[in-house]
C-alpha cells in the first residue's frame, strides 16, 4: 500500500514539472521535504534579490562581448609600443647586475663588491677527495680534532691556524704526513677562501692593467696560494672571475710561473700530490725550501710579479725571523707585496717595516737609479700612516675581515659537523712600490637608479602646475620642464672604462669600514678607518639624500664607503689598557657602564623586595606587641 502510494505521488510530480519550484516553496512539514524552507529576515531576502540580478546583469554582458578578451595595449598611450620590451630584451637587459646593484650608486657598487661567499671549484675538491679517500677516515678526524680544535670557550671550535713543532726528525716522519694531509683537508679550504678573497680585491683596485705572469709564494704548505692564485687570475672577458667558481680550471690561469717556498716536508708532499693528477696547462710549478738570490727579479720586470705569504708569518717563532721573511719579500723585486694571517698584530708589524723600506729606498741617495722608488698600501688601509688600531699588547680591536666558504663534503665529513658554512677570519695588508696617488679632485659615480629617481621627483615638484591634462591628450612639455628634467645627471654618458678609472683614483682615499654598520631606521652609523689616519664615527642620516642612505644601508663590513657624512665625523680612540679613558670618544658599539653604576639584575631585584616585605612584618608585628 505504502509502495503504491508512492508511485503514484512520483508519477504526479513528473507530468507536472513546471510546478516544481511552486512545489518546492509551498508550507508543507519539513519532514516532507528534503531542503526545508529558510525562515529569513526580508531585508536579507532584498539583499539576496539584488545580488541574483546583479549577477545575471554580468552573465549577459559577457556573452555579449563574445567571451573574455586577451591583454592588449593601453590604446591612449602612443609610447607603449616603443616602451614595450620582450622577456629576451629584458633578460639582455638584467643579465650580469641585479636589481639591487642598479639601485645602488656606480661608487658604492664598487666599493662594496665582493665575490660572496667561496665555493672551491670542482678541480680541487675531487683531487683532495681523491687523498681523502685513500685515508683511515677515523685517523683523520682525530688528526683533525688534535691540529684544529680548541677548547678555551664554552664549546669546542674549529681553528685553522696551523702551528706544529716536532720535538725530533724521528717524531717528524712518524706524524708529519698525517698532519699534512689533515691540514689539506681542514685549513686548505678556508685559506683558499681568504687568498682568493684579497688577490679579487687587489685586481678589482688595481685595474684590468695590471697583469700577473709570477707569484713567488713563502709558506705555501700544501697548495692554497697555488690554487687560489691560478683561479683568481684567469683568461676571462673582462678580467673577472665567472660567478659559477664549480668551473674554474687552474689551466686557464694566466700565470706562467709560481714558485713555492716551504721546508716543511710534509705539507710540501701533500701539496705536489694535490697537483699530480691535474691538468696545469702553460703554467710551471716549483717548489724550494729556501729563496735563492737566482730568484730575485728585475725592478722594472717586476710590475707583473706577486710576492705572496699567507697565513704563515704568525707561525714563526720569533721576531727576527719574521722581519727576515718581510725583508725577503721586499728584496725579491715583486712590486706587489701581499701578507695575509691570523694574527693582526703581526700583520700591522710587516705593514710598518714594508714602509719604513719604501721611505729609506726614497731616502737614500744610492737608490736614485731605480725607477720605481717607495711604497704605499692600496689595501685595505686608506692611507700610509700609523695604524690607529695597533696597540701592542693592548686591547681587543683588531682590523680583520670574514670571508664565508661554502663546505664541500669531506670538509663536513671530516669535522663530523653538520654546518653547510663557516667563516675564515683574517687581517691583511697589499703594498704596492711606488709614491701613494695624489688625492682624487672629481667626484663620479655618487648617483644611482634611487638618487635619479629622487631628482627628477625634485625637477618635476619645483615647476608649478599651469595646465590640466585631458585624458588621451598628452601636450608637449613646456621648456620649463624639459630644462629641469635634463638636471639629473646622467652618468651613462661617461664610458665604463672611464668610470672605473676614475673610480679606481678615488677609492684611495675612502673611508675602509672596519666594524660593521649599525643600522637604524633613520640613521646609519659606519666606524671608518679614513685617510687622515684615525677611526672616525660617520652619520648617514636620512635628511642627506636617499642614494647616500639607501648605500649606506646597503653597506657591510670592509667595504670602503664613497659618501661624505653630512656632519662632522667623530673621532674614536681606543683606551691603550683596562680602565684607561681616552681623550676623545673610545672606539666601539657600546657606551662603558660607569664604574659605580651595577648591572640590573633579576636576583637582586627579588632579594631587595624580599628585605622590604620582611622588614614591613617585623614593623607589624612590633605595632601589635606595644598595641596589647
Amino acid at each position: 500500500m505504502l509502495r503504491r502510494s508512492c508511485t503514484r505521488s512520483l508519477a504526479g510530480v513528473l507530468r507536472r514539472q513546471p510546478d516544481v519550484s511552486r512545489w518546492t516553496s509551498t508550507s508543507a512539514p519539513a519532514s516532507h521535504q528534503p531542503n526545508a524552507p529558510l525562515d529569513l529576515d526580508p531585508a536579507f531576502q532584498a539583499l539576496l534579490r539584488d545580488v541574483e540580478i546583479s549577477l545575471k546583469g554580468k552573465v549577459k554582458l559577457d556573452s555579449a562581448a563574445g567571451g573574455p578578451r586577451e591583454l592588449e595595449l593601453f590604446p591612449h598611450d602612443p609610447d607603449a609600443a616603443a616602451d614595450y620590451l620582450t622577456s629576451a630584451e629584458l633578460d639582455a637587459q638584467d643579465e650580469g647586475i641585479g636589481h639591487r646593484e642598479r639601485r645602488k650608486s656606480p661608487a658604492a657598487l664598487f666599493g662594496s663588491q665582493k665575490i660572496g661567499a667561496v665555493v672551491l671549484p670542482l678541480e680541487l675538491q675531487t683531487t683532495i677527495g681523491r687523498m681523502v679517500a685513500d685515508t683511515d677516515k677515523p685517523t683523520l678526524h682525530q688528526d683533525a680534532k688534535r691540529l684544529f680544535m680548541t677548547n678555551d670557550g664554552s664549546r669546542p671550535e674549529w681553528d685553522p691556524t696551523y702551528d706544529v713543532k716536532y720535538k725530533s726528525g724521528k717524531v717528524a716522519g712518524k706524524h708529519s704526513l698525517r698532519d699534512a694531509t689533515a691540514f689539506a683537508t681542514v685549513a686548505l679550504p678556508a685559506h683558499y677562501s681568504a687568498i682568493y678573497a684579497v688577490l679579487d680585491h687587489v685586481k678589482q683596485r688595481l685595474g684590468p692593467e695590471w697583469q700577473v705572469r709570477r707569484v713567488l709564494d713563502w709558506g705555501a704548505a700544501t697548495g692554497s696560494g697555488l690554487w687560489a692564485s691560478g683561479h683568481a687570475f684567469q683568461e676571462q672577458p673582462g678580467g673577472r672571475v665567472p660567478s659559477d667558481m664549480a668551473d674554474i680550471q687552474i689551466a686557464q690561469s694566466t700565470l706562467d710561473s709560481y714558485l713555492a717556498i716551504d721546508k716543511r716536508e710534509g705539507l710540501v708532499r701533500i701539496g705536489k700530490r694535490l697537483t699530480r693528477d691535474v691538468e696545469m696547462g702553460t703554467l710551471d710549478v716549483s717548489w724550494q725550501k729556501a729563496f735563492r738570490e737566482d730568484n730575485v727579479t728585475a725592478r722594472e720586470d717586476g710590475s707583473s710579479v706577486v710576492a705572496l705569504s699567507a697565513f704563515f708569518l704568525s707561525s714563526l717563532p720569533t721576531p727576527f725571523d719574521r722581519k727576515a721573511l718581510v725583508q725577503e719579500m721586499w728584496e725579491s723585486g715583486a712590486e706587489v707585496m701581499v701578507l695575509i694571517d691570523h694574527s693582526f698584530e703581526a700583520v700591522a708589524e710587516a705593514r710598518a717595516q714594508f714602509l719604513k723600506l719604501g721611505r729609506k729606498e726614497v731616502e737614500d741617495p744610492s737608490t736614485s737609479h731605480l725607477s720605481v722608488k717607495g711604497a704605499h698600501v692600496v689595501a685595505p688601509c686608506p692611507h700610509d700612516g700609523a695604524c690607529p688600531l695597533y696597540h701592542p699588547g693592548s686591547g681587543e680591536l683588531v682590523c680583520s675581515f670574514s670571508q664565508r666558504l661554502q663546505r664541500p663534503d669531506f670538509v663536513r665529513k671530516t669535522k663530523h659537523s653538520g654546518d653547510g658554512h663557516e667563516n675564515m677570519d683574517y687581517s691583511y695588508v697589499v703594498v704596492r712600490r711606488g709614491p701613494r696617488p695624489s688625492p682624487a679632485t672629481t667626484k663620479v659615480g655618487r648617483v644611482g637608479d634611487v638618487g635619479k629617481r629622487e631628482l627628477a621627483k625634485q625637477a618635476e615638484e619645483s615647476i608649478p602646475l599651469t595646465q590640466l591634462l585631458v585624458d588621451g591628450v598628452h601636450p608637449e612639455a613646456p621648456a620649463a620642464q624639459r630644462d629641469a628634467l635634463q638636471t639629473v645627471p646622467d652618468e651613462t654618458a661617461v664610458s665604463s672604462s672611464d668610470l672605473d678609472a676614475a673610480l679606481r683614483h678615488e677609492a684611495y682615499s675612502w673611508p675602509r669600514l672596519v666594524f660593521p654598520p649599525l643600522k637604524r631606521s633613520g640613521h646609519i652609523i659606519l666606524d671608518g678607518c679614513t685617510a687622515e689616519g684615525q677611526i672616525m664615527r660617520m652619520t648617514i642620516p636620512k635628511s642627506q639624500g636617499k642614494q647616500p642612505f639607501y648605500d649606506a644601508r646597503k653597506s657591510d663590513w670592509g667595504d670602503i664607503f664613497p659618501h661624505e657624512p653630512k656632519n662632522k665625523p667623530q673621532v674614536r680612540n681606543q683606551p691603550l689598557y683596562p680602565g684607561h679613558t681616552p681623550s676623545g670618544q673610545d672606539i666601539g658599539k657600546r657606551r662603558h657602564h660607569e664604574s659605580g653604576r651595577s648591572k640590573a639584575s633579576y636576583s637582586t631585584l627579588a632579594e631587595e623586595s624580599k628585605g622590604r616585605r620582611r622588614d614591613k612584618r617585623r614593623a607589624r608585628r612590633t605595632v601589635e606587641e606595644h598595641a596589647e
